[in-house]
């Protein structure tokens, strides 16, 4: 199986144009729009109904090893953004095999 390249923004704008009937301008202000509310609406957790969910998620301080040294370290606690891919979105790209 060869590996297909993503969609560029331009042929994402243009599908979007096409399938909506409208401009790539039109579709491009949206898609710029929704991308800046979903980062603007994070620290709540944005949702993007059928695809997903955008959270920030505190994680634990524990403990790691140094790759070049392989000596042992604390990585401190922190706060990190996430994606959480809605069932649908799953479902729909790899289906179960049930």
């Amino acid at each position: 199986m060869a590996d297909a390249k993503p969609m560029t923004k331009s042929q994402i704008l243009d599908h979007l144009a096409k399938k909506t009937g409208s401009t790539k301008k039109l579709s491009g202000q949206f898609l710029d729009e929704l991308v800046s509310l979903a980062y603007k609406e994070a620290k709540k957790s944005f949702v993007v109904p059928g695809l997903g969910k955008l959270l920030v998620v505190n994680r634990k301080k524990r403990v790691g090893r140094n790759p070049a040294t392989g000596e042992t370290m604390v990585i401190p606690a922190k706060k990190v953004l996430k994606f959480r891919i809605a069932k649908a979105a799953k479902d729909a790209v790899m289906p179960s095999k049930k």
